[in-house]
């Protein structure tokens, strides 16, 4: 197998496509957008990637059935007359080096220049190590005309945060798109980086929405927030326990697992 090898499921005419990228990191806040966007939407497998640049893994199905682990790009087709042709990227694992980060991000590039892409969003979680009540949503971007259509969608453009710059795909998405004479915005939902957060998901989501001119529904992501927010409040009332004090059964501390 080539170092990042193109499987495609369909081959697509696109108009003007925007690339939307969310892949796992802090929070998981990206991988959940992505996902949750890939779903409401109904986007249409595209292509799968495959990498030795991922871990050497497969995961099975509740039938004992394997995969190995991959990236999805999928596709949607405006339907109204403000929207646009949009292409996701989602999948299991970011690159696990250096090299094989570039690599995979300049693959996806080229793929979606080819399809006519000048616009790319990618989305993550901003790691504040406190709980996040009401996430904002922080931004990057490639010009300063898109930093100032941003805070028109209520994008804060902080001079501290992202202190040290963007690590990882989301970051580099945009900095090599800019080879492919793409630009773009990266989307930041705050979030504690403790737990899975599809509060801060649903805030990045929000913006985005508006940003595409699409139309989603988010209850099924606020109900996977309430349910997060009962874990770490079960973890928070633990931590306050005394440590002389009875501790939950077995089975009680299950419940709320999952």
């Amino acid at each position: 197998m080539d170092d990042v090898h193109i499987q495609w499921a369909e081959k697509v005419q696109l108009k003007d496509p925007i690339l939307v990228e969310g892949l796992p990191g802090v929070g998981n806040v990206g991988k959940l957008a992505a996902d949750y966007l890939k779903e409401k939407l109904g986007a249409k497998p595209l292509a799968t990637i495959y990498s030795k640049f991922f871990p050497p893994q497969v995961y099975v199905s509740e039938e004992g059935v394997t995969r190995l682990v991959s990236q999805e790009l999928s596709y949607r087709k405006g339907t109204g007359p403000k929207e646009r042709d949009i292409i996701i990227l989602s999948g299991d694992y970011q690159g696990i080096s250096p090299e094989g980060q570039y690599e995979l991000t300049e693959r996806v590039l080229s793929v979606c220049h080819d399809l006519g892409t000048k616009e790319l969003y990618t989305l993550a979680g901003f790691a504040q190590g406190r709980v996040i009540e009401v996430p904002r949503v922080l931004g990057a971007a490639t010009s300063p005309e898109r930093v100032e259509a941003m805070k028109k969608f209520g994008v804060v453009f902080s001079r501290n945060d992202p202190g040290g710059g963007l690590i990882g795909a989301s970051g580099l998405f945009l900095g090599l798109g800019r080879l492919y004479d793409m630009h773009g915005v990266c989307l930041m939902g705050e979030t504690s980086g403790y737990f899975v957060d599809p509060r801060s998901a649903e805030a990045v989501l929000k913006v985005l929405a508006k940003i595409l001119a699409v139309s989603i529904d988010f209850s099924d992501l606020e109900g996977k927030a309430k349910e997060i927010d009962r874990i770490a409040q079960k973890i928070h009332e633990a931590e306050q326990r005394p440590p002389d004090a009875p501790t939950p059964s077995a089975r009680e501390d299950l419940g709320y697992i999952g």
